[in-house]
């Protein structure tokens, strides 16, 4: 487990921007100890522990790119078609022939090795084949096209995937070519999450008065499993602060990571930030973004702890834009932000100056093809719909105070940050 100090998040209490809080967890948070070799298939989506260094040339030798004629350059007309007598014929996996080039087409297919001696490809679509066997070549292309050189992709020795890629099927494809069978990995993280709160109930029960399914431990679960961590769902605690204490530290004895939801505000019945400050240590993060302000954030058991609020829109977006990256840490890996599209907004919207806002919208196109996001019309942190019928956030940064239509606006896609 990562073992971090009570004092790793001393932050202050003030109204946090969510960039200051992203870079404080990558200075603060180690990554986890633990490395495994894992086969390929087993490889996508874990974090590379070393990089991964070319061991041959890829391609491993000068190939064509299309089927047809191979030859050399210099035996072209330069205005004119040119025609050569065919001899020989190569095909993917097989040696070129050993018969000198010089004033000869070679048959070639995709692929295959460039016999000794040309430089360029025709492709047999551009070629018209006389009746005495003779190839008829056109004019106007360059010296070395439609060929593959040797260590175009990669070179032998050159850093193929760095340290901490979070390792996708390309780049696992990338590893096959390059002939590794087995990739040394970091281990899984383990995380434990609760739901909190005398109001909710799990689905399946009967819902008593004045209660509530839990949404958030499955919004939970499902994030997590996306982003490759081992979970243990630890079902709901009741607002007793002895319980919630107990069962945090049990918790994070055994786990990486530990998440609630609920309990983080400042109300009577919100006992989850006076637990953790008996039971470890807590700065209270009043992160600057809608919706989701209410975060609580600290270390328990030498474990990083973070206690999402108990809205599941404001879970969703705080778990994106906290966990996602906390966890990133822990697990040493690159961490990418989402990258924003430009889109035009087809609403207007007005918001405080100093705090960042993510506004569920749809897209859709105009007549003129623009990309227009329209915004779904009921806001509230606990309209799960509002996730479910949308496609993306529209990011207001810190410093923008209204929306009008037909401005542009950053869109980022659900998919990129999931």
């Amino acid at each position: 487990m990562a073992q971090l100090g009570k004092d790793s998040f001393a932050a202050g209490d003030r109204l946090m921007p969510v960039n200051e809080a992203v870079e404080l967890l990558f200075a603060r948070v180690p990554s986890v100890e633990g490395v495994e070799a894992v086969g390929l298939a087993e490889a996508d989506g874990r974090v590379l522990a070393q990089a991964l260094a070319a061991l041959i040339d890829l391609p491993g030798f000068d190939n064509s790119a299309v089927d047809g004629y191979a030859v050399r350059f210099r035996d072209l007309a330069p205005k004119a078609e040119t025609i050569l007598a065919v001899e020989g014929r190569v095909a993917a996996g097989h040696s070129p022939c050993a018969a000198p080039v010089e004033g000869k087409a070679v048959r070639i297919f995709t692929g295959a090795a460039m016999p000794e001696g040309a430089d360029t490809v025709f492709m047999q679509e551009d070629c018209r084949i006389l009746d005495d066997g003779r190839v008829s070549l056109p004019t106007g292309l360059a010296q070395g096209a439609n060929r593959r050189l040797r260590g175009e992709d990669i070179s032998l020795g050159e850093e193929a995937l760095p340290q901490g890629r979070v390792l996708r099927p390309e780049d696992v494809g990338l590893a096959a070519a390059l002939g590794v069978d087995r990739l040394s990995v970091r281990r899984r993280l383990k995380a434990a999450i609760f739901s909190t709160g005398d109001e909710i109930v799990s689905p399946g029960e009967p819902l008593r008065a004045a209660a509530v399914y839990d949404a958030n431990r499955f919004v939970l679960h499902g994030l997590l499993r996306r982003l490759g961590v081992e979970v243990t769902d630890l079902g709901i605690l009741l607002d007793d602060p002895k319980q919630i204490g107990m069962a945090l530290r049990e918790a994070a004895r055994t786990h990486d990571l530990v998440l609630t939801s609920g309990g983080v505000s400042t109300g009577e019945e919100d006992h989850v930030k006076a637990a953790i400050s008996e039971n470890g240590s807590l700065v209270f993060w009043r992160l600057a973004i809608k919706p989701g302000r209410p975060v609580a954030m600290g270390v328990i058991e030498g474990a990083p702890f973070v206690g999402l609020p108990g809205n599941p829109v404001a879970v969703f977006v705080t778990f994106v834009y906290v966990v996602r990256p906390l966890i990133a840490a822990l697990s040493g890996a690159l961490f990418e932000p989402a990258r924003a599209l430009p889109v035009v907004a087809g609403f207007a919207y007005k918001k405080k100056k100093g705090r960042r806002e993510y506004v569920r919208v749809s897209l859709r196109a105009d007549a003129s093809g623009e990309t227009i996001a329209e915004k779904y019309p009921v806001e509230g942190a606990a309209v799960l719909t509002s996730l479910t019928r949308t496609h993306g956030f529209v990011e207001l940064p810190e410093e923008v105070a209204t929306v009008a239509p037909g401005d542009r606006v950053a869109f980022i896609d659900y998919g990129l940050i999931r």
